[in-house]
Order: structure tokens, then C-alpha cells, then sequence
């Protein structure tokens, strides 16, 4: 006898529930072990199967032989009911006759397109029977051949998973990470480039305890993912839904620390592959922090403060739980400033009553530091400096080997903008900046007071670069355009990843740059930055050239600690410390041989990986 027990109505409710045996008795071999698929249409067509039978027993005897041709249907003669089903569990739930038939039919349709998903291509009718006894009897023959073939326990062996070790190649082992992340192009890419850099040590004898304890498998899965509604109130009073996400990708030398980013492209995609960036320029600072990124698809653009506020605080509603000063502590990015992280930390001290370090970039009041809104751009003219002064034979002394020089720049965020104005204070010539909607071209180059009108332009009126050229004379607007076709000598891609591709790589050599440093994360495509490399153009890497933020980031969280507020010249003295410390790490570890050219992009990511790997090593396998 079948009882309830062993034959439930509905058997895979669960995914992680074992299926029943008189679902998978008689399926080939291949549906019996593996497919969860198959097995749910299984249940679904025993199920509609019951239900058919349960229905046509019920219907009123002068409905009944309308009916006829489903109870005679061999599936339904060899099925036999859990007990109750067919008689006390209906008799409380009277219906009328017609809606019995409907029922019925219903039900058989369903069975009927559940078949061709669940069948092995055999009949339903004696061979269930067969198996349904065998299964009685202790077991059928199948099941037991199945069970002599396999590991312990019964169940079929595994494919045996691949350690570090097992890979022949980087290029094997970058294909093994794109088919575990399928449609994750830039993630793939931002890890493609460091198992690059990372893979010759790893097989050397140094890397060799590092490759047994599959530090690099571990550092390639993000620690945690968090991804959460976020449902906020528009003016019109219309609720409006967006998708948030933070990545805890790496703490194995601290706390999780990275931005927010708020713009319509952010996926899990381009979070994953900040996070991972994140991690080895946290690293490169020397400070004990970890790496991590977020943010969400919500567009901050055209929306009011008000907007702008009630989406901050349902966010943080939902992040708060994830995050603290000692775990993880996020800043801006895009689509994030300081009116952002100011509504941020308002709504965390609302939920927590605590007034701490949780956010960096905050307005000076709520315990910000002095520079931090200008320390990325600052941080990569001050890593271009460093670059040219290792590339010239004679030190130039006090005098930047910056002065006189022409830039090109791309963006016109805090990076860029910042950026322009350590490089103007230097003796540089800034000749172009950009937006999403184009670009400008000021030959006679961008002085103080133009540079005032950017800023409030960008970042208080939030218009665009077009304005610029109308207003002042001389300017030529490109519009849709970015600005590598103009002269330069050095370059600063500082708007968004993946700006900067082959074609313009091969115009900025044509026309005779000198340098290229990335000011947004990972602006250049890989191609681009083979054709810097192969034409010996000195190339610094976002990793390692915009660590500026988040080491004066870094900075804040030791202010906020120790309830102290350094100066702007004391946090500057700092943060132009620590881009030489990145700077000396790079030559360090990207020293070619028998050249005195240096990779900037392998000495980034090997140098920081050993520190991360390290760190990984020592606390084991966690």
C-alpha cells in the first residue's frame, strides 16, 4: 500500500527534497541524477494526473460518462491515489457537476503538455506498474545498477573539480572563469587582465604555496553579494522600484571599502568588476582595508532633491543591515556625491542612533576630510608625475616634468575636474574635457576661471559641456564625440570604463602622445592598451593611478576613529606619500628585463596580489 507518506500529492515542492522513486524509477539514467527540470515536470504531470482521477470521481453520476474517455486513458487505470484523496479529503468541498468536468479537463491538459518535458519516449502504463513493484519488493534492477556504479552512498560520482594547479595556461584558466560567469564581459575582462599579470609568479616557486592553496580560485569569487529591492516615492507621489546591490568581494586585509555608484548601467556585471579592482588598489595604498563595490540602477539626473533624498534613505534602509564601520564601509562614485552620502549617513544614523565613520566622502560637518572630493584627480596627476620623472634621465628637481605639457582629458565629474585643476596649478594646458553628450576643444586651454564656470556647471547646475563652448569664444564643441583625436602629449581617460578603444589608442600614437593615465576605472580596452604597450607609450593603470580616493578614503575612516580632522595640507602631504608608495610597488613589480621600460599594469596587479594572496594564505581556508 502507497501511503500519503511515501507518495506526497505534490513531491519536489522543494527543490532540495529527494525525488520520489516512482518519478525516476524509469526515466533514463541521465533525468534520474541531474535534472531538476525534468523531475518538476514529472511531479507536475503526476499531480494533474491525481487530480484528473480525483475529479472524475467526484462529478455526479450523470456527468460522470462524459468522462469516460479520461478514467479509461491507461495512465489513469495504472495510477493508483493516496489514500484519502479520492474519498473523506473531498467530501467537505461539494461542486456542481459542470465544474467537476472542468476541472477534470483542466487538469488533463495539463498533464498531457507536462508529458513530452518528463518522458523518456516510453509508454505510462505497465512499465510504471513494473517499476512500482520492483520499488516494493526492495529496489528495481536499475536502481541497483545504478547504485553498484557510483560513489558512496549511491550517488553518481562528481566531475572532479580543477584546483589552480590543474590549469596549463592563464588563457585555460580566464575560459574556465567566462563559462562559470556567463554574460559578465566586464567582470571577465578586469580578471583576465590580473591572472595575466598574476600567473607566470604563481607557477614560479614563490607563487607555489599560493597555487596549492587555490588563492587565485578563492580571490575570483566575491565573498558575498547582496542585491535588494529599493521602493521609493516620486514627487507625483507614484512609487517607483529600483534594483540596489553591494558586492563584499575581498577582506582579507580589512574592512570591505568601495563606492556607490547610482546610474541606469550599473549591473551585477560592472559591480563585480569594480569590486575586484576595488580590492588590489585598496591594497596598493598600504592601508588596512579590503575591497568591495555597489550602488544601484536609480538615475539621479533630472530628479529633485527631494527624489533624490527619499530613494538615499530606502536604500540605506536596506543596505544598513549589511554594513559597518568595521565591516564595511562604502563612498561615492558616480551618480553619487556628497549630497548623496549626506542623505545616506542621515538615514544609517536614523536606524542605528549612531553617529560613526560608516560612509567616507561626507560633507565636512558630518565628519568628512578636507580634500577627499579632490583626492582622486589629484592622486592621478600625482601618480603621471611620478611615471614621467622614472621615464626621464635627469630628475627635474622641484619643476613638474608636467609643465608645458598639452592634455587631453575626457569626463567632467569630480575626477576630471579636479584633476584639470591640480594639472592648471602645475603648468600644464588642458585642452579638452567631455560629457555623455560630447566633447570640447579649447586650443588656448583651460585657465582657472573657466575651470570655475565647469564646476558650477557640473557640479551644482548639472548642465552640460555645451554650454562651455557658447559661452566662450575660440571653442570648438564635438558633439557625440570623445576627445582622442586632438594633439596631446599625455591623456587622461576619466569619464567610464571601456572609453578609450583601439582606434583611439592608434590616433592618440599618431598624433605623439607621451603618457596615458586612467583616471576612471578601466576606461581603456584591452586592445587599447596593447597598442600603448606595444609602442612603449607609459601607461598607468586606474588601479594604481586613481587609488588617490580611496587612499584619502582610507584617511577619513582614521579621522573618524580617532575623532580628529586633519588639514588640507596635512591630508595632501599624505595622499602624495601614498601615490609615490603606489608608484615605487608598480616599478617594483614591473620591471621588464634587460629594459628600463616598466609595466605599469602587471606591476599594479602583481604587486598588490601578493599582499592580498599573503594575507589569504595566513587565515587559512576561509
Amino acid at each position: 500500500m502507497v501511503t500519503p507518506q511515501s507518495r506526497s500529492l505534490f513531491p519536489l515542492s522543494s527543490p532540495h527534497r529527494t525525488a520520489p522513486h516512482h518519478l525516476t524509477s524509469h526515466r533514463p539514467a541521465s533525468l534520474r541524477i541531474g535534472s531538476d527540470h525534468t523531475l518538476r515536470f514529472a511531479s507536475l504531470r503526476i499531480a494533474s494526473l491525481h487530480l484528473v482521477r480525483i475529479a472524475s470521481l467526484r462529478a455526479p453520476q450523470p456527468h460522470r460518462e462524459l468522462l469516460i474517455p479520461l478514467l479509461l486513458h491507461p495512465a489513469l487505470l495504472q495510477l493508483r491515489l493516496p489514500a484519502g484523496l479520492g474519498t473523506r479529503t473531498w467530501n467537505t468541498s461539494p461542486l456542481p457537476g459542470a465544474l467537476w468536468i472542468l476541472l477534470a479537463c483542466s487538469a488533463a491538459a495539463v498533464a498531457a503538455a507536462a508529458k513530452p518535458y518528463c518522458d523518456s519516449g516510453e509508454d505510462d502504463t505497465a512499465e510504471e506498474q513494473e517499476h512500482e513493484q520492483r520499488r516494493e519488493e526492495g529496489g528495481s534492477e536499475e536502481h541497483e545498477q545504478v547504485k553498484e556504479g557510483s560513489g558512496e552512498g549511491g550517488r553518481m560520482p562528481e566531475e572532479k573539480a580543477m584546483s589552480d594547479a590543474d590549469f596549463k595556461s592563464a588563457k585555460e584558466f580566464i575560459e574556465a572563469l567566462e563559462k562559470k560567469n556567463p554574460g559578465e564581459g566586464d567582470f571577465v575582462q578586469a580578471m583576465g587582465e590580473i591572472v595575466e599579470s598574476v600567473w607566470d609568479w604563481l607557477k614560479s616557486d614563490d607563487g607555489k604555496p599560493y597555487l596549492e592553496a587555490n588563492i587565485l580560485s578563492r580571490f575570483v569569487e566575491p565573498e558575498r553579494v547582496v542585491m535588494f529591492r529599493v521602493v521609493w516615492q516620486d514627487d507625483d507621489g507614484a512609487t517607483r522600484v529600483n534594483r540596489g546591490y553591494r558586492v563584499q568581494f575581498n577582506s582579507a586585509c580589512g574592512p570591505y571599502k568601495g563606492g556607490l555608484r547610482f546610474h541606469p548601467s550599473v549591473t551585477l556585471d560592472i559591480l563585480k568588476f569594480l569590486g575586484a579592482e576595488q580590492v588590489l588598489k585598496n591594497r596598493l595604498t598600504g592601508l588596512p582595508i579590503g575591497g568591495g563595490k555597489g550602488g544601484s540602477d536609480f538615475n539621479p539626473k533630472g530628479k529633485s532633491d527631494n527624489e533624490v533624498m527619499r530613494f538615499c534613505q530606502a536604500f540605506m534602509t536596506e543596505m544598513f543591515r549589511h554594513i559597518g564601520p568595521n565591516t564595511d564601509v562604502p563612498a561615492g562614485d558616480i551618480g553619487v556625491a556628497g549630497r548623496e552620502v549626506g542623505f545616506l549617513f542621515g538615514m544609517y544614523k536614523k536606524l542605528h542612533n549612531r553617529f560613526e565613520g560608516i560612509l567616507t566622502g561626507k560633507p565636512a560637518l558630518l565628519g568628512g576630510s578636507n580634500l577627499r572630493p579632490e583626492a582622486t584627480g589629484y592622486g592621478v596627476v600625482y601618480f603621471a608625475d611620478a611615471i614621467l620623472r622614472q621615464a626621464q634621465s635627469e630628475d627635474s628637481g622641484d619643476e613638474s616634468p608636467l609643465k608645458g605639457l598639452t592634455v587631453a582629458a575626457s569626463g567632467s565629474g569630480n575626477v576630471a575636474i579636479y584633476l584639470t585643476q591640480k594639472l592648471i596649478e602645475l603648468g600644464a594646458k588642458v585642452v579638452t574635457l567631455s560629457d555623455s553628450s560630447g566633447s570640447i576643444y579649447d586650443k588656448e586651454g583651460i585657465d582657472d576661471d573657466k575651470l570655475e564656470f565647469i564646476m558650477d556647471l557640473k557640479l551644482n547646475r548639472r548642465g552640460r559641456m555645451s554650454e562651455y563652448a557658447d559661452k566662450y569664444d575660440g571653442v570648438e564643441y564635438m558633439e557625440g564625440e570623445r576627445p582622442w583625436s586632438v594633439k596631446c602629449d599625455i591623456a587622461f581617460p576619466c569619464a567610464t570604463q571601456n572609453e578609450l578603444e583601439k582606434e583611439d589608442a592608434e590616433k592618440l600614437v599618431e598624433n605623439g602622445v607621451k603618457c596615458v593615465c586612467e583616471g576612471a576605472n578601466m576606461p581603456s580596452t584591452p586592445e587599447a592598451i596593447e597598442v600603448f604597450q606595444s609602442k612603449k607609450v607609459l601607461f598607468g593603470p586606474a588601479k594604481a593611478a586613481n587609488a588617490g580616493g580611496v587612499g584619502v578614503s582610507a584617511l577619513e575612516m582614521s579621522q573618524n576613529s580617532m575623532r580628529l580632522s586633519w588639514s588640507r595640507e596635512e591630508v595632501d602631504e599624505k595622499l602624495h606619500s601614498i601615490m609615490k608608495s603606489i608608484h615605487e610597488t608598480c616599478v617594483e613589480n614591473g620591471k621588464v628585463d634587460g629594459e628600463d621600460h616598466v609595466d605599469y599594469v602587471k606591476g599594479a596587479n602583481l604587486g598588490a596580489f601578493r599582499q592580498v594572496a599573503e594575507a589569504m594564505y595566513q587565515q587559512g581556508a576561509v
